[in-house]
């Protein structure tokens, strides 16, 4: 009869899949589907508190609304970066792995099929959000003589994917807000993950990487609702297209600006990747610059016979 430990000794190893590319997919998977769960989750429950009779003010029409938002994106990616966290490092934005691409701390064959697999996480998200709000979604609507899919269904649909302020009346002012947006996002994420610098102890990184999120939310969030990541839109947005709110959803036409889709898509990646530079250049080559040899190793560069030659002298 085995005993427990060689029981445990001949046990098979798990299955490829979880050690390869494939995990790492289903890791960015799950973390997107948990970021959207969460975060378009805190949206929709601001219909759901009106409809329930558990708040008699009205959807987002105070600055306390916008906290509860901006913290519901906060634990959104917290709680998502540490259930994946071990796995990918939890991108869980397209735009962190251009940057992690850009900056060669991530190979650049994988970033198709992350951006896919983050993608497809967002959109399952948002299919979950709606099968636990669709009944508050649609009380919401009658009540306010809304019909899914007009103009005035842009209040319900925000619960899933972001639009332009009304004072806007072309692109070039939210795609600024989105580059902008993104930018210090990735700086802080570069920042705060990197070895060289300050990096964050004691397993609080995705603490630290969600109050991120919520400063530029609290900062930059008005304009365009902080996208900050093209999976996050894109990816709900196709949803909310398909569950009936139409060219609301896609291709992102409002009455001020048409068209609108790619604007949370380019402007994060372009945010991201001038990131990636300013960081490299501006932040990490100084820091590299700085650091001391490691112990045994000389700060400029000597060969082996230069060190042991006799002294002329």
């Amino acid at each position: 009869m085995a005993t427990v430990a060689e029981s445990r000794a001949v046990r098979p190893l798990p299955v490829t899949w979880r050690k390869g590319l494939v995990g790492d997919l289903w890791a960015e998977f799950f973390g997107c589907f948990i970021l959207i769960s969460f975060g378009d989750g805190v949206v929709a429950m601001l219909w759901a508190l009106i409809g329930s009779g558990r708040s008699s003010a009205g959807a987002l029409q105070s600055s306390g609304d916008w906290l509860l938002i901006t913290w519901g994106w906060c634990l959104a990616v917290v709680f998502a970066v540490y259930t994946v966290g071990g796995i990918t490092g939890g991108h869980i934005n397209p735009a962190i792995t251009l940057g992690a691409a850009l900056r060669k701390e991530f190979p650049w064959r994988k970033v198709p099929s992350y951006w896919l697999a983050q993608v497809l996480g967002c959109f399952v998200g948002a299919a979950l959000v709606y099968l636990v709000y669709v009944e508050a979604i649609n009380h919401f609507d009658q009540v306010n003589h809304i019909v899914r899919g007009t103009p005035k269904s842009v209040a319900t649909y925000s619960t899933f994917a972001t639009f332009p302020a009304p004072y806007f009346h072309n692109v070039v002012g939210p795609l600024i807000d989105q580059i902008v947006g993104t930018f210090f996002l990735a700086l802080f994420v570069f920042a705060v993950t990197d070895e060289f610098n300050l990096p964050v102890r004691a397993n609080m990184a995705p603490w630290i990487v969600g109050m991120i999120v919520m400063a530029v939310g609290i900062s930059f969030g008005a304009n365009a609702g902080y996208a900050i990541n093209p999976a996050r839109d894109f990816g709900p947005r196709i949803f909310a297209w398909i569950a009936g709110w139409g060219k609301v959803a896609f291709p992102g036409d409002y009455a001020n600006i048409s068209t609108y889709f790619w604007v949370p898509i380019v402007g994060p990646l372009i945010g991201a990747a001038i990131a990636a530079f300013a960081y490299n250049f501006g932040i990490q080559g100084i820091l590299r610059a700085r650091r001391p040899p490691e112990p045994d190793v000389y700060a400029e560069g000597r060969t082996v016979q230069e060190d042991r030659a006799p002294n002329p002298a």
